[in-house]
């Protein structure tokens, strides 16, 4: 059996997986305080491969590149601990951030946007220009721009993100491609899965993909009906990812991937999630399509022997995931009498 992390608290604290090369953990204090204190707030950063490394405990894994020109962090964590990822990201290289990639909208992913982006500097050298902000030195924000939605707000409304946080480079297509740092770097965005704004982030010469939240090892797929995710936009993602990730020797290694929250993951890691993910739909679909209501189809336990593994994360329960699930499927043509 692959080693799994067993609680969400240590998926939280450390990232444990294979990692091509053997990679060494530096485990990163943040904090002069109390023993008990500093053991809760210290973030962990590890090199994954290639240029890349990643930094946990910040609320999501934050993904680092770096390189010469200065680095690009995927992810800022919560706005609580933008203060010590930016710490940790320090031990890893002086240099100026230069780029910013929002995986997607959610607060444990974008909330360190103000401070990290604060404490970089564009490649240009000049500030980016922010309409209600101003113009300052600071790092510049990629996503997608339906992330850039959801973060800002129409005309009168109250925005759930400051201004200085918002992406300031939105792309609309289905992928954004550049070179940095002596590689090749798509943000390549899956429509409709996590949420309608996700991007994952694919270091080429590295050969890692920051995944954000449409690939979890500590949690069913969390579907953002509300921001606009589906379970089939979820499994196409997962399938799309597949087409990217090739395996090392005896299946193992090659491709890393870094989700958004849990440990470094291979393909064959990402095969057993997409294929349980796969039975769980196909399963309730078949519910669906005998007519069962919501509450049948949760008392059936269609995730019974997989609730071990994923049915313990935080805000996110295998009722949770089935509901969402349910409401993402309508009754099929084969619709049993």
């Amino acid at each position: 059996m692959r080693p799994r992390l067993l609680s969400p608290a240590l998926a939280a604290a450390v990232v444990i997986g294979c990692v091509a090369g053997g990679a060494m953990m530096a485990r990163v204090p943040v904090s002069a305080q109390s023993a008990a204190t500093a053991r809760d707030a210290a973030l962990y950063a590890m090199r994954v491969q290639g240029n890349v490394h990643v930094i946990v405990g910040a609320g999501a894994n934050i993904t680092v590149q770096l390189g010469d020109l200065g680095p690009i962090v995927v992810d800022t964590g919560t706005a609580q601990r933008a203060e010590a990822a930016l710490a940790s990201i320090r031990t890893l290289t002086p240099r100026p951030i230069r780029y910013i990639v929002n995986t997607h909208s959610h607060a444990d992913h974008v909330g360190g946007n103000e401070r990290v982006g604060a404490a970089g500097l564009p490649t240009s050298g000049r500030g980016v220009a922010q309409v209600g902000a101003g113009v300052g030195a600071r790092a510049e924000i990629i996503a997608h721009e339906e992330t850039l939605n959801r973060m800002s707000a129409p005309a009168g409304a109250q925005a759930p993100t400051p201004v200085v946080a918002w992406p300031t480079s939105t792309f609309s297509g289905k992928r954004k491609d550049f070179f940095y740092n002596g590689e090749a770097v798509q943000v390549i965005h899956l429509p409709a899965a996590h949420t309608d704004g996700d991007s994952v982030v694919f270091f080429r010469r590295s050969d890692v993909i920051a995944v954000g939240d449409v690939y979890s090892t500590v949690s069913y797929p969390i579907i953002d009906l509300q921001r606009g995710g589906s379970i089939k936009g979820v499994l196409d993602g997962l399938n799309q990812l597949l087409d990217l990730v090739v395996s090392g020797e005896k299946t193992e290694g090659g491709t890393m991937i870094v989700p958004g929250h849990g440990r470094i993951s291979d393909e064959a890691d990402l095969v057993e999630y997409r294929d349980m993910t796969t039975i769980i739909r196909d399963r309730v679909q078949d519910m669906v399509n005998r007519g069962m209501t919501l509450a049948q189809v949760q008392a059936a336990k269609p995730t019974m022997e997989y609730d071990g593994l994923y049915g313990s994360a935080p805000g996110w329960s295998s009722a949770q995931f089935v509901e969402a699930v349910y409401r993402g499927l309508a009754p099929t043509k084969e619709t049993r009498k």
